[in-house]
């Protein structure tokens, strides 16, 4: 076992209650956390920069792989607990990230292939009820509004505290999970993680994520400005909806009518009135007196009806083992429509459905009430899981994430 030097930085000093934010140095350049680092090293060798005004993992391209992983805080108005454990993350992140281990890293090994390697981190709603942040917490940063089509999950729901990993490198993702989450097990307990994998093309065979704000826009739509809450400035939202995809009902339909369900041809995603993926939907458009575009496709209730409503679509598919057993009952969080009676699936696949924006509220919001009031979709589709983060602004070698909330 390789002896570790007695001047690395013990992980009990990084979560003591009492260390302030601000003096954490870390020795490393700052960087734009936005971008992937060009080089000519080895793909096992590529890195993201980790230091940036903007943490990565947002506009940065996707990993093939991603943890989504919600803790909840063991003592909520820990704040000094709260404030060790992001000092150790952005100590741990900073350096796995790079290719290098973490502090106490038992396998450092397996740190050394990061794979753009990225880490995000964001803070749930409950955490701003300490009395010192209430005044603190965005106004967006609240539970969805009911949604009827919604069956959701109390294991896939909202956590105090999340964090994102991603890489092009399974056994480097495994690594930093097990570093992240072990490193905090005394004041973090993990309620799920959703495991996911990235590809354009979902488990139904159609193009995602087509329809994403333009990048000049980034700044008006992805990134707070710090206007409301001055803390937030480079941080974000995110949206987290986990999406059960029903496979074998799906399955069933010829290509035609997949292709009237989601408005859009399965080859080359192109819109049913065009011939490109990204030509513009011509909605007016019919054959022998019908719609081409069906009113009720998908395509159609989610096209935006303002400008402001757009929000970067950063989506994982998952793939896991079938449930077994009976189905139990979810009972949903308004009156609803009674589902016809269905029997389980034989896959336990979907959607670990992802949105980045300003305001959630303003702009997410609007879309997802008119998918829920008609989408076709949503007779093959069922969301089982929601929550809502502030995504923290990105750190420096001296400002490690969190220090403009908590250090405020």
């Amino acid at each position: 076992m390789t002896k570790r030097g007695s001047a690395r930085i013990s992980r009990r000093s990084l979560l003591t209650g009492s260390a302030g934010l601000a003096g954490l140095g870390i020795g490393a350049a700052a960087g734009v956390g936005v971008g992937r680092v060009t080089s000519d090293a080895e793909p096992a060798r590529q890195t993201v920069d980790f230091y940036g005004h903007h943490q990565a993992g947002i506009t940065t391209p996707e990993a093939a792989h991603a943890n989504y992983i919600g803790l909840d805080m063991v003592e909520p108005a820990d704040l000094g607990a709260l404030a060790g454990v992001l000092k150790l993350w952005t100590e741990d992140a900073a350096r796995l990230t790079q290719g290098q281990a973490g502090l106490a890293d038992p396998e450092p090994e397996l740190a050394t292939s990061p794979s753009n390697m990225t880490v995000t981190v964001g803070l749930g709603p409950r955490v701003f009820e300490a009395p010192r942040l209430a005044e603190r917490r965005p106004s967006w940063l609240k539970p969805l509004p009911p949604f009827s089509i919604d069956r959701l999950e109390d294991r896939w729901g909202q956590t105090d505290v999340l964090l994102l990993i991603g890489s092009d490198s399974a056994l480097a993702l495994a690594h930093a999970t097990r570093i992240l989450t072990a490193s905090v097990r005394t004041r973090l307990r993990v309620k799920w993680v959703q495991r996911g994998f990235y590809s354009r093309r979902n488990l139904f065979g159609q193009i995602d994520g087509t329809e994403q704000p333009e990048g000049g826009r980034h700044d008006e739509l992805v990134w707070d400005d710090g206007a409301e809450q001055p803390w937030l400035a480079g941080g974000t939202s995110m949206v987290i909806r986990r999406i059960a995809m029903h496979m074998d009902t799906w399955e069933e339909l010829d290509r035609g009518p997949r292709e009237l369900v989601v408005g859009r041809n399965l080859d080359n995603g192109a819109p049913l009135t065009g011939t490109q993926e990204h030509d513009e939907p011509d909605f007016t458009a019919t054959r022998g007196g019908i719609p081409v575009i069906p009113a009720s496709s998908h395509i159609a209730r989610a096209r935006r009806r303002a400008d402001h409503e757009q929000f970067l679509r950063r989506s994982y598919h998952y793939d896991e083992s079938p449930a077994t057993g009976p189905l139990e009952p979810v009972e949903p969080l308004e009156p609803v429509e009674p589902l016809e009676p269905v029997e389980r699936d034989t896959s336990n696949s979907g959607l670990i459905f992802t949105t980045v924006q300003r305001d959630p509220v303003r702009q997410f919001v609007p879309v997802q009430q008119r998918l829920a009031e008609h989408d076709d979709l949503n007779v093959w589709t069922t969301p089982i899981g929601s929550s809502v983060y502030a995504i923290l602004p990105g750190a420096t070698p001296q400002a490690p994430l969190g220090a403009s909330l908590l250090d405020a």
